[in-house]
């Protein structure tokens, strides 16, 4: 026979004992845990992550001017001419380029022009401008020289450099070269060269439709001697 009162007293033994056990898990927990999320099939949102870093365009490199012997360095001279301000006219046998501001002025770049047998001569207009350009060798080119690429992406690499402006119907071009050791030679096959920087700052004064006198080789252009002012 069960006595209900030797059950009831093992029962409150029982809860006094489950209650202590309880309160000590607790108070462990509390020393050596944080406590358990409410709902925890709920995900907390993680912190955002940083944005990846953005690559910067390439900077143009700035030196190539600074070694630049000082007569080729792009400067304010004076020089006086009829044409308009805004003509660009190349001197081919000093290896400049003007562009004429007018008043009596230009500003005046070291360029590098065509080799012998390449220099030409005549007027033409620019009819289209490019920046970091394709390079497309003509077939006479490539007959020349059958290991040039058929085509080159634009980029730092690319003999045309930063910027090209394109002369009339001609295969002719002025532009920027990756050679800057080449300006104040008789190089090109033709093409009419700056340094990156010089190009750069050239093409943002002309327009499509400016005039452009390229000087024969026997020919110097007016006051070219003449000291910077």
């Amino acid at each position: 026979m069960f006595n209900p009162r030797t059950i009831r007293l093992n029962c409150r033994r029982a809860a006094a004992f489950g209650a202590l056990a309880i309160g000590a898990i607790m108070v462990c927990g509390a020393a050596t845990a944080a406590p358990l999320p409410l709902f925890p099939f709920f995900m907390e949102p993680s912190a955002p992550s940083a944005p990846p870093a953005v690559q910067s365009a390439p900077i143009e490199d700035d030196t190539a001017s600074a070694e630049l012997p000082a007569r080729l360095k792009r400067q304010i001279v004076s020089y006086a001419t009829r044409e308009a301000p805004g003509t660009i006219i190349i001197d081919t046998p000093n290896t400049y380029l003007y562009y004429v501001l007018g008043g009596g002025q230009a500003v005046r770049y070291g360029i590098g022009v065509g080799r012998d047998g390449f220099t030409w001569s005549g007027t033409q207009s620019i009819t289209k401008k490019a920046e970091w350009p394709d390079w497309t060798p003509p077939p006479e080119m490539i007959a020349r020289q059958p290991y040039l690429p058929r085509q080159m992406a634009g980029g730092p690499g690319n003999p045309l450099g930063a910027r090209a402006m394109y002369l009339g119907g001609t295969v002719y071009r002025i532009h920027g070269t990756n050679a800057p050791g080449t300006i104040g030679t008789h190089v090109s096959s033709g093409c009419i060269r700056l340094t990156n920087q010089d190009v750069t700052d050239l093409y943002a004064r002309v327009n499509v439709g400016t005039k452009v006198i390229v000087l024969p080789m026997d020919r110097r252009a007016d006051n070219a001697d003449r000291k910077p002012s």
